[in-house]
C-alpha cells in the first residue's frame, strides 16, 4: 500500500491545497495584542439562562464571568487562517462519507524503535490510507487505574506513551477525537489530594459526607449504578474521614458539578484540548455527570444543561469542533443527547447497534435489525449516529432493552457465553445483579473456536457483520481489534482478573506486519476484504451521514438498505446476507423508486439486469453486494 500524506488527509473545510494541521493549529502563547472576544448577545442570554437554572442568578453572574474570561483566553490563542476557516465552516458538513473512525488505546501497537504514539502513527500511515481518516486515541493522559480512565493529569500526556508532540504529528494526517473524561478524577490526581488536605478552592470539588448515613439506604436503591461496588469510599482527609462519592471505582472520584468554579474549570480542559488538536471530544459517562440524592442520578436535566453549556462554548470558540456522548443505555435515553438537533452532541453513540448485530448473526434472521433500522432518525442534518459495533470495553446490552424482548437478551448473552465470553453486571433497582456488558472480541463473538471453520468463511462472516456499520446512516467507528481480527484474550483475564482485558491485548507491531504480507493469513485476508470495502464507502456520495436511507424486508436473511445521497442523484442499494446460506431476493425497481435497469456490483464487479421491473439477487452465504446504477453505458460514481 501507498504511504498516506498530509496532503491527502487535508481538512474537508480548509483552503485548496493547505494542510489541515496548519490550518486548525493553535498558538502555544496568547496574543492579547488582538481584540478581546465579546459574547454575541444572543448566546450570552442563552448561556446566562442555563447557568442561573444550575447555580442560581448570584453565582450565575459570577460564572458568565468566568467563563468569557476563559473564552477571551482561548481567543487569543487562535491564529488568523483558523478563525478565517471556521467562517466557511458549513456544519451539515461536519461529517460526511469521507468519515471512518480507529478507536485505540495509544500504546494497543508495541514497537521496538519508537514511542506507542509514534509506532501507531506509522502503523495507520502505513496501512490505513483510504480506510481511516479520524483517530480515536482512548484516554492518553496519565491515569492509576481503569486503562487511562481514571485520570491523574487532564493536561499531559502519559510519557509512557509519548509526547504532545507526537499528537501533533498525527493531526498531520488525521482527524483527532480526545476523551473528555470529565465525570471524575483519579484519586491520586492533585485535585483530590488539595481536597484531602483541606485546600479551600477544591473544598467543593467532590461530593463527600461525613457519615456514611448521609446517603440514606432508601436513596441509595434510587441510584442507577454501572457497577456493583459501593457508591461511597471512605478516606481520610486534614479535617477527619469522609465519605466520598465514586460512581465506577474507589479510585475515580465524581467531580461535584453543584460547584460552579468545578464547570469553569473543566470547560477550561475542553478548549485545551481544542487547542491540542481535537476534533471531536467525547464525552465519558456523561449520563452520570449531576449526581442528586434521591433521584436515579442519570439523564438529569442539569447533565443536559452542562451538555447544552459545552456546545454553546464550542460554538462560539471552535464550530468544527464536534461533542461526541458515551451513554450506554436504552436507546430512547441514548438519543435524548441529541436535544433539539442543534443544541446538544453532534454525534451519539449508536448503543443499540452492536448487540443487535450479534443478535441477527447469531439467529440468521435479520428481521429485528431491519425493523429497528427503518425507524432511526436523527433531530436534524447537523447531528448522526456512531456508528461502533465493539469497542475497548466490550459490547454493551442496554441500548437495545426495549428493542428486544429480556428472553432475546438473554440468548445473546448465552450465545455470547458459549463463544468464550464474559459478561459483567450491574446493580439493578432492586438490587439484583443484572447483565450489562459482553466482554469479547469481535471476531471471537462470531466464530467460535471449536467449530473447525476454514478462516475464509470466518473471515467471511466477520466482514458481513461489519458491513452494517459501514451502510447505516452515520459514521462507522472500528475498534483496533476488530480491523485485525482480534480473538479473545483468556490469559489477560486470568492474569489481571479484569474481564475488559480480554479485548485490550497489546500486540507487535512486527507480527502485524508479517501478517499483512502473508496473503493467507486472517488479518491480511480481513485486511483485504474490510479494507476494500471502506476505500468504496468513502468514495461514494450516497453514504453520507445526511444521505436518505430506506430498509428493505426483502427476505428473513438480508439485511438491505438503499441509501440515496444528500442531493438525490446518487443511490446506492445494500444488501447482506446474514446467514450460512445462499439466498436469492427480488427487488422491485418501483419499490426503490428508479426504472434503471442496469445495475453494478460495487463488490464483486458484476452487473445485475431488471427483468420485468424486478431485480433478482443472489447471495452467497455471508455475501455482500453493493448496487449501483448504470447511466450513460456507466456506473452512476
Amino acid at each position: 500500500m501507498r504511504r498516506a500524506t498530509a496532503e491527502n488527509r487535508t481538512h474537508p473545510h480548509a483552503p485548496a491545497g493547505a494542510s489541515r494541521a496548519a490550518q486548525r493549529r493553535y498558538s502555544l502563547e496568547p496574543d492579547y495584542r488582538k481584540p478581546l472576544l465579546k459574547i454575541p448577545q444572543g448566546a450570552r442570554a442563552r448561556i446566562f439562562q442555563r447557568l442561573c437554572f444550575l447555580y442560581g442568578t448570584e453565582a450565575a453572574e459570577r460564572s458568565l464571568l468566568d467563563l468569557e474570561r476563559v473564552l477571551q483566553v482561548h481567543e487569543a490563542h487562535k491564529p488568523c487562517a483558523r478563525a478565517a476557516m471556521e467562517k466557511g465552516f458549513d456544519p451539515e458538513e461536519r461529517f460526511t462519507e469521507k468519515d471512518v473512525i480507529l478507536i485505540t488505546y495509544g500504546d494497543l501497537l508495541k514497537g521496538d524503535d519508537a514511542s506507542p504514539l509514534a509506532t501507531l502513527a506509522r502503523f495507520c500511515d502505513t496501512y490505513l490510507e483510504g480506510t481511516i481518516n479520524t483517530l480515536h486515541i482512548l484516554p492518553f493522559f496519565p491515569y492509576s487505574s481503569d486503562r487511562g480512565f481514571s485520570v491523574v493529569d487532564f493536561e499531559a500526556v502519559d510519557p509512557k506513551l509519548g509526547t504532545w508532540e507526537e499528537i501533533e504529528a498525527l493531526e498531520e494526517h488525521y482527524q483527532l477525537m480526545f476523551d473528555g473524561v470529565f465525570n471524575h478524577v483519579s484519586s491520586k490526581s492533585r485535585w483530590f489530594h488539595e481536597f484531602l488536605n483541606g485546600h479551600p478552592y477544591y473544598g467543593k470539588f467532590f461530593i463527600a459526607y461525613a457519615s456514611r448515613d448521609e446517603l440514606t439506604e432508601e436513596q441509595r436503591k434510587m441510584i442507577f449504578r454501572p457497577r456493583t461496588s459501593d457508591i461511597l469510599t471512605e478516606f481520610h482527609t486534614i479535617h477527619g474521614p469522609r465519605y466520598v462519592w465514586t460512581t465506577f471505582s474507589e479510585d475515580q472520584i465524581d467531580l461535584n458539578y453543584k460547584d460552579p468554579d468545578v464547570l469553569i474549570r473543566v470547560i477550561e480542559i475542553l478548549l485545551y484540548y481544542v487547542r491540542r488538536g481535537a476534533n471531536i471530544l467525547r464525552l465519558d459517562a456523561v449520563t452520570y455527570l449531576w449526581a442528586e440524592p434521591g433521584t436515579r442520578c442519570i439523564h438529569l436535566e442539569q447533565t443536559h444543561q452542562i451538555v447544552r453549556l459545552f456546545r454553546d462554548v464550542l460554538n462560539l470558540a471552535a464550530p468544527d469542533v464536534a461533542l461526541i456522548t458515551e451513554t450506554n443505555v436504552p436507546h430512547e435515553e441514548n438519543i435524548s443527547y441529541f436535544g433539539g438537533g442543534d443544541d446538544e452532541a453532534q454525534m451519539v453513540y449508536n448503543f443499540a447497534l452492536p448487540p443487535l448485530v450479534l443478535y441477527t448473526f447469531y439467529t440468521q434472521d435479520a428481521t429485528a435489525i431491519s425493523g429497528w433500522a427503518a425507524n432511526l432518525k436523527t433531530p436534524s442534518k447537523r447531528t448522526t449516529f456512531f456508528n461502533f459495533l465493539d469497542s475497548h470495553d466490550g459490547i454493551g446490552l442496554m441500548g437495545v432493552k426495549g428493542i428486544l424482548p429480556e428472553r432475546e437478551i438473554d440468548f445473546i448473552v448465552k450465545t455470547a457465553r458459549e463463544y468464550g465470553g464474559f459478561i459483567s453486571c450491574k446493580t439493578a433497582e432492586n438490587g439484583t445483579e443484572v447483565p450489562y456488558e459482553i466482554n469479547i472480541t469481535w471476531f471471537s463473538a462470531l466464530n467460535r473456536e471449536d467449530r473447525g471453520e476454514d478462516i475464509a468463511f470466518q473471515v467471511k462472516r466477520f466482514v458481513a457483520s461489519r458491513v452494517i456499520g459501514l451502510v447505516l446512516q452515520g459514521v462507522p467507528g472500528i475498534y483496533l481489534h476488530s480491523l485485525i481480527g482480534t480473538q479473545n484474550d483468556i490469559d489477560a483475564v486470568l492474569a489481571t482478573e479484569s474481564k475488559r482485558d480480554i479485548n485490550r491485548t497489546v500486540i507487535d507491531d512486527r507480527a502485524i506486519t508479517e501478517a499483512l504480507h502473508d496473503p493467507l493469513s486472517k488479518l491480511s485476508r480481513i485486511s483485504r476484504e474490510f479494507g476494500r470495502l471502506i476505500r468504496i464507502r468513502t468514495r461514494r456520495r450516497a453514504f453520507h451521514p445526511n444521505g436518505a436511507q430506506h430498509v428493505l424486508r426483502l427476505s428473513p436473511r438480508v439485511f438491505s438498505v438503499l441509501r440515496i445521497s444528500p442531493e438525490g442523484n446518487r443511490r446506492i442499494l445494500t444488501l447482506v446476507n446474514v446467514s450460512d446460506r445462499a439466498c436469492r431476493v427480488e427487488v422491485s425497481l418501483a419499490e426503490i423508486g428508479t426504472d434503471v435497469v442496469r445495475w453494478y456490483d460495487l463488490v464483486s464487479g458484476v452487473e445485475w439486469m431488471a427483468e420485468k421491473g424486478t431485480l433478482h439477487i443472489s447471495l452467497e452465504p455471508y455475501g455482500v453486494v453493493w448496487l449501483e446504477p448504470f447511466f450513460n453505458g456507466r456506473p452512476a460514481s
